[in-house]
């Protein structure tokens, strides 16, 4: 690898420099900066939420004041986990509103479906809370676009801005990373990057549900809440594939100039999950050829097709060879360090903020997904300019689970061998 890529692997290493690269150091030392206690609000007290808040306590002096989720159920079984005062714990659409009024709260955990975030990162940067936000952050062109606003108000206001892909904090990875940069596969040429496996958790539809109450508890197959498959899982992969292009790039860093293609061109379709209205509206299986500005390549496969071959991983390819991205590992566990991280950030006052990573790299799942669904070639300045939106983005604080959802269920005569919802068809989908 060249000097010139070395630089930049030190240039665009200011969110990693201070990462599990450093863990020990960081791990001891967060703290060292001052004995305020750091006061967090969740926002989003399903499974991941209350994953990220318990991740955010492992670091000393923190403390979670308050907790937000559209239901009640979920709300109260964080606050029951994290003690959160009866007063201090909140449900509905707007719940996300009154935590970020607490005044003393200065760190916000986003962990709500994705189509939500780009909204409640917005309103939290408004509120001048530094924050960290689960992946993926948008699952359509208008939340990739509002991230990008947000994310430079941010910056204005010396924000500090996580985001959850948590691999950049992870040492394998940044071992693996420096190796490319240092040569190991000479000059990069394409990377191939896997999440293959047998799928994720469902909820069945209850009686007493609204439709709305329904895709909001099932939320993981609606595209205006999760963004497929590709979005809301693969998107960890894709993004290891921009990183490897933003190192070697001597025009990309870490932060505004991230890497990410200019054009894909995909298929996939729905194989295992078709005839069943209890997986919604989503794809099973996705494959892209994402084409970067330079004219290397990211090939992406995910799937989620029980008995088949299961692969999580990146590889990159260079003129001296090629092996995985992720290389000797060690160091304290990501999920814990990337909150560390952050937490060191805000004591310190360096610059930090993930958020441009997790925009591109979520935007790039989002035009697979439109590439896979529609059969054409899609480019990034496009769909960027032109994508539709999945996601509710007006009137959002006056959703209730009475209100009308998004996406309809067909006619019953509509109904073809227990498809409820209609899917996309390559050919016939349009991107905008």
């Amino acid at each position: 690898m060249t000097q010139t890529n070395r630089r930049n692997f030190l240039k665009t290493s200011g969110i990693v420099a201070g990462s599990a690269a450093v863990s020990g150091f960081v791990a001891r030392s967060a703290h060292a900066e001052g004995s305020d206690k750091i006061k967090a609000v969740l926002i989003g007290c399903g499974g991941r939420g209350k994953g990220a808040g318990n991740d955010f306590l492992q670091n000393e002096n923190t403390e979670i004041i308050a907790v937000a989720d559209a239901f009640e159920d979920n709300a109260r079984g964080a606050a029951s986990q994290f003690k959160v005062a009866e007063d201090k714990v909140f449900w509905g659409f707007d719940a996300y509103r009154k935590v970020l009024a607490i005044a003393e709260a200065q760190y916000v955990i986003i962990a709500t479906p994705p189509g939500f975030r780009p909204i409640h990162f917005k309103a939290a940067i408004e509120a001048g809370k530094n924050v960290f936000m689960e992946k993926p952050c948008c699952v359509d062109a208008p939340g990739f676009n509002m991230l990008i606003e947000a994310a430079k108000m941010a910056d204005a206001k010396g924000l500090k801005v996580g985001v959850g892909l948590q691999r950049h904090h992870q040492q394998s990875y940044l071992n693996g990373i420096r190796e490319i940069v240092d040569g190991k596969y000479g000059d990069i040429l394409y990377t191939r990057v896997y999440w293959n496996g047998g799928g994720v958790w469902v909820r069945d539809r209850q009686p007493q549900w609204t439709e709305m109450e329904y895709q909001m508890r099932n939320w993981y197959y609606f595209n205006w809440l999760c963004g497929d498959n590709i979005c809301e899982q693969h998107v960890h992969n894709i993004d290891i594939g921009n990183w490897v292009m933003t190192v070697t790039d001597p025009n990309a860093d870490m932060f505004e100039k991230y890497a990410h293609p200019v054009e894909v061109n995909a298929m996939g379709g729905r194989e295992v999950r078709k005839f069943n209205g209890r997986f919604g509206e989503i794809f099973d299986h996705h494959f892209c050829e994402f084409t970067y500005a330079d004219g290397r390549k990211m090939f992406s496969q995910c799937r989620h097709q029980p008995n088949t071959w299961s692969n999580v991983s990146e590889a990159a390819h260079g003129t001296k060879g090629s092996g995985s991205v992720s290389s000797r590992g060690g160091g304290r566990g990501p999920y814990q360090q990337e909150h560390t991280d952050l937490i060191e950030a805000i004591k310190t006052g360096a610059k930090y903020n993930e958020a441009y990573i997790g925009a591109y790299s979520s935007m790039t799942a989002v035009i697979g997904r439109m590439a896979s669904y529609s059969g054409k070639i899609i480019k990034w300045d496009d769909a960027v300019k032109n994508g539709k939106a999945d996601m509710i983005y007006e009137n959002h604080d006056q959703l209730t689970m009475q209100s009308e959802a998004p996406v309809k269920p067909l006619p019953e005569d509509q109904i073809i061998n227990g498809e409820v919802y209609a899917i996309a068809k390559p050919g016939v989908w349009m991107p905008w």
